[in-house]
C-alpha cells in the first residue's frame, strides 16, 4: 500500500472533511517530531500507513458506543485518529506532559471538541469506558491490572502488540475472567491486534 492508497482507504471510509482533518494532524506531528521525538523520523515518510490507517483500523473492532480510552497515546495514536474519525468522547493519557501538552494544541487547532488530555499515569483516571486501547504499552497483564478500574464488563479492550508468541497468548487465556482473541493487522500481516472481552460481558 502506498501514502497515496492509505489516504484514499481514508476518504472511502471517513469521508473527504474527515481525512482532511486527519492530514493537517500528520502533518503538526511530523513538524513536532523536529521538536521532540513524537514518531520515528524513518516513518514520516510512511505517516499514512504506519500511524493513520494503523491507528483508524482499530475502530472496526468496537462492538458498542461509548466513551474511548487511549492509554499512553505519545504523538496522537490511536487516540487523536480516533477521534478525529468518530465522535465518541475520546480520553487519551500521556504521561509525559510536552506530548500531552502538544495533544491539547493539536485537538485545539482541529478544533476537536470531544477530546480530552490526562497529563498523568491511568491509575489516576477517572470513569469508566466502551473502548480502551494502547498501542505496545507495557505487558498485557499490567495494562489489565492498571486500567482495571476504568472497565466495566461490557468494555472491549483493543490492543496493537506486534507479534503475539504463541506461548504468550496461551499464558494470558489461562485468565478465565477475560476472552482473548487476536486479529491480523491491515498494515502489516506479521502484526497483530488483541481483543479483550470479559467473558460475563460477552456472554450477554
Amino acid at each position: 500500500m502506498t501514502e497515496a492508497e492509505a489516504r484514499a482507504w481514508f476518504v472511502e471510509r471517513f469521508g473527504e472533511a474527515r481525512t482532511a482533518r486527519v492530514g493537517a494532524f500528520l502533518d503538526m506531528v511530523c513538524f513536532e517530531t523536529e521538536q521532540q521525538n513524537l514518531i520515528s523520523p524513518a516513518s514520516v515518510a510512511s505517516i499514512w500507513i504506519r500511524h493513520g490507517l494503523d491507528s483508524a483500523q482499530l475502530m472496526f473492532h468496537v462492538e458498542q458506543s461509548g466513551g474511548w480510552l487511549d492509554i499512553g497515546t505519545g504523538g496522537g495514536f490511536p487516540g487523536m485518529i480516533v477521534a478525529i474519525c468518530g465522535d465518541q468522547p475520546t480520553t487519551m493519557v500521556e504521561p509525559r506532559r510536552k506530548r500531552a501538552a502538544f495533544l491539547e494544541e493539536a485537538a485545539s487547532r482541529l478544533g476537536l471538541t470531544n477530546t480530552r488530555v490526562v497529563a498523568a499515569k491511568v491509575e489516576s483516571v477517572t470513569g469508566t469506558f466502551a473502548t480502551i486501547s494502547a498501542r505496545a504499552v507495557a505487558s498485557v497483564e499490567k495494562l489489565l491490572q492498571a486500567a482495571e478500574h476504568c472497565a466495566t464488563p461490557e468494555t472491549r479492550w483493543i490492543l496493537p502488540r506486534g507479534r503475539i508468541e504463541a506461548e504468550e497468548l496461551a499464558r494470558l487465556r489461562r485468565d478465565r475472567t477475560r476472552v482473548f482473541h487476536v486479529e491480523h493487522s491491515l498494515t502489516d500481516p506479521q502484526s497483530t491486534i488483541l481483543l479483550v472481552d470479559h467473558k460475563q460481558g460477552r456472554a450477554r
